[in-house]
């Protein structure tokens, strides 16, 4: 047993699976084998690192079973979260006199995710669809990435950015040469922090030289620590190596993502304030006929699903070839079906409008 609780990383497990069910009352619950699911957990000092290990693994699996093979788990978690492309008649009736917002993740949504994060870039189709997506409906990137690093990745002015987990929010650039830099930034409620996260930056890329594969990433408001080309033996060692600089940082919070720690500020903010502040921004704070479509494919996108459901407004859909816990309604399986989903929003937003020109 491990005792020494300042040297490893700690997790809490969430056992019970809440999920939004599109096609069944509200509340309704399901229950899928937790070793199956993809497990977001504030990490802490206290429990085992192999336990950690261990839910890593689960969570990033690395071989997609056969389809002769599929589990009643991910039939029934089908079920609950069917594929937003064959529900997409049921979507747009859903969405009709409300105005539809769009929210993306970036990496595993726009982007395969991909060994170096510095190489995941956007296809030419993804990009052409996500712009003309713009001109139908209001349009945020939100990711985990630092907002200048997404933006060279997405190249479209006319979007909504918000990076670090919503740590950093720009509107579209405007065309007037007038106004500065500063003055279309609408919100960075971390920036005190910024020293800090300079400090630790330094002190983890010396810290994790060791350990070969491991890739520190400093996202401004936010840093990430990427193993996914760490050998996973090495994972335990690594978590340790990331404990040991954070325990003199209280200040700073450390979550698990796909095959990524993320070191955080412990202020009260992610996704979900993020895509509240940017419906308030649009006009829509306490509008009830507003439609916010949220895609994303990680944990921390977990929090805008939750919104979602809280507001009991708009949908959430999990981009996943896996059963996990989400909160979101629907799922689509990889980004080539996002771009699909993307496609047919604005298909039909163009027939919307040619029939209404006709009338």
């Amino acid at each position: 047993m491990i005792t020494d609780a300042k040297s490893v990383l700690n997790m809490s497990i969430t056992v019970t699976v809440s999920a939004q069910n599109p096609l069944a009352s509200p509340g309704y619950k399901i229950s899928i084998k937790t070793k199956k699911l993809l497990q977001n957990r504030e990490i802490s000092a206290g429990a085992r690192v192999n336990a950690w290990v261990d839910s890593v693994r689960a969570s990033s699996p690395t071989h997609t079973k056969s389809t002769s093979s599929v589990t009643d788990d991910q039939v029934t978690w089908n079920l609950h979260h069917p594929s937003a492309l064959e529900m997409f008649e049921q979507i747009i009736d859903a969405s009709k006199g409300k105005q539809i917002v769009m929210f993306l993740d970036y990496d595993g949504t726009l982007s395969p995710i991909v060994e170096d994060p510095d190489r995941a870039f956007m296809s030419k189709k993804m990009r052409k669809t996500v712009r003309k997506l713009a001109k139908c409906f209001p349009t945020a990137i939100v990711s985990g990435r630092c907002r200048d690093k997404v933006y060279k990745f997405v190249k479209l002015a006319e979007l909504y950015y918000a990076g670090s987990h919503g740590l950093d929010i720009k509107g579209p650039e405007k065309r007037s040469k007038s106004k500065s830099d500063g003055e279309s930034v609408l919100f960075q409620p971390a920036s005190e922090f910024l020293p800090m996260i300079d400090e630790v930056y330094k002190q983890l890329v010396d810290t994790t030289k060791s350990t070969p594969g491991a890739k520190v990433e400093n996202n401004k408001f936010c840093l990430s620590v990427h193993f996914r080309c760490v050998d996973e033996k090495k994972w335990s060692e690594l978590a340790q190596q990331v404990r040991s600089v954070l325990k003199e940082y209280p200040k700073l919070r450390l979550t698990q993502g796909r095959k990524v720690l993320e070191i955080r500020p412990t202020i009260k903010w992610d996704k979900g304030k993020a895509l509240e502040f940017l419906l308030e921004s649009l006009g829509f704070a306490n509008c009830t006929d507003v439609f916010p479509v949220y895609i994303g494919d990680d944990r921390t996108d977990e929090d805008a699903f939750k919104i979602l459901r809280d507001r009991g407004q708009g949908f959430g859909i999990l981009v996943s070839k896996f059963p996990k816990e989400t909160s979101a309604s629907y799922s689509l399986q990889e980004p080539d079906e996002v771009i699909d989903f993307l496609r047919r929003l604005v298909e039909w937003k163009q027939l919307s409008l040619q029939a209404h020109s006709r009338m």
